[in-house]
């Protein structure tokens, strides 16, 4: 979340007025993320969340993410719900942009996450996964390993500037995962960016999941494989076996892993450590002056994928199969 488009009150307010939400009395912009411009609103109603799609969402593929966000609400996962206008529609234009309004969720997201914070995730993510496979539509993961060489050259020689030889570095990486990377799991929707700031808890419980528009079809392990990554590590990027078991238990608790899925992780790790690495890479060079947050650094996932080539199976990582 960032704002990059500016709206006027007037805008803003016409805007709003087609909506059975009261009215418009506040708004500011939320400085955080790098990929939409997002608002919080207030009206006589209550807060909302105006959200004006920029950069890497295709305008084509936006009722795919909002459907999906009504059919998972609906369905018993706590997340954002789009609201609808008068005339039905979930999603509409702004200042130049698509948008579209959501719920607002109470809650904070957890800058460090605990074990218990792991555990619970494990849950929700498992319920994620049940909740999609009654979703009537399905969309192609632009960023699996299929669209991680076009990214990587659209970077260029130009990576070097990061770290020294990162730009070879990602190119063995890349000829390996190419060859090596698995299919046939079990598949379905994926959210496919759960790190901790798109989930909100309310004491020791998830109030919600939001930020759903990288949910794409894929193997439900790859989106395991994102969350060890994003939750399991410390600031030190040292790997914690206890938050990865509390992840992984509370999941299977839910959902149970095949043999394969189970014994396939380190390498779903390791291409989920590159994914993030090539889109910070990405984002590192091609940064967005009027964005009011810096891009994310790419060395902390250059560091993870490093420790995932360490490891050849799921169990030198501290995990049992339940």
């Amino acid at each position: 979340m960032a704002v990059y488009t500016e709206v006027s009150d007037e805008e803003l307010g016409a805007f709003v007025s087609s909506y059975d939400v009261g009215e418009l009395w506040s708004y500011k912009g939320i400085a955080e993320g790098v990929e939409n411009t997002n608002y919080l609103i207030h009206t006589a109603n209550g807060p909302y969340i105006l959200t004006l799609y920029e950069k890497r969402v295709r305008p084509e593929e936006l009722p795919f993410f909002l459907d999906l966000m009504d059919h998972l609400a609906s369905s018993g996962i706590k997340c954002p719900t789009p609201v609808r206008d008068r005339e039905g529609k979930m999603l509409r234009r702004l200042a130049g942009r698509p948008a579209a309004i959501v719920t607002f969720l109470e809650g904070l997201w957890i800058r460090r996450p605990h074990v218990e914070h792991c555990a619970e995730l494990g849950k929700h993510l498992a319920k994620f996964h049940l909740a999609g496979q009654s979703f009537g539509q399905g969309r192609k993961n632009n960023l699996s390993v299929q669209g991680w060489r076009p990214l990587f050259e659209a970077c260029g020689p130009k990576t070097d500037e990061i770290a020294d030889n990162l730009q070879r570095e990602i190119s063995d990486e890349l000829a390996f995962l190419e060859a090596n990377w698995p299919n046939g799991l079990p598949a379905g929707i994926i959210h496919a960016d759960l790190f901790p700031d798109n989930v909100f808890f309310l004491g020791p419980e998830i109030s919600g999941l939001i930020d759903f528009y990288f949910a794409c079809t894929d193997m439900l392990a790859f989106d395991i494989a994102i969350c060890l990554n994003a939750w399991c590590f410390e600031s030190d990027n040292s790997f914690n076996i206890t938050k990865a078991r509390a992840l992984l238990a509370s999941y299977t608790g839910v959902r149970r892993l095949d043999d394969d899925e189970f014994e396939l992780l380190p390498i779903l790790a390791r291409g989920a450590a590159l994914r993030f690495l090539l889109t910070r890479v990405y984002d590192w060079l091609n940064a967005n002056d009027g964005a009011l947050v810096r891009p994310k650094d790419p060395i902390e996932y250059l560091r993870k994928l490093r420790f995932h080539r360490t490891v050849a199976s799921t169990r030198e990582y501290g995990l049992e199969k339940a």
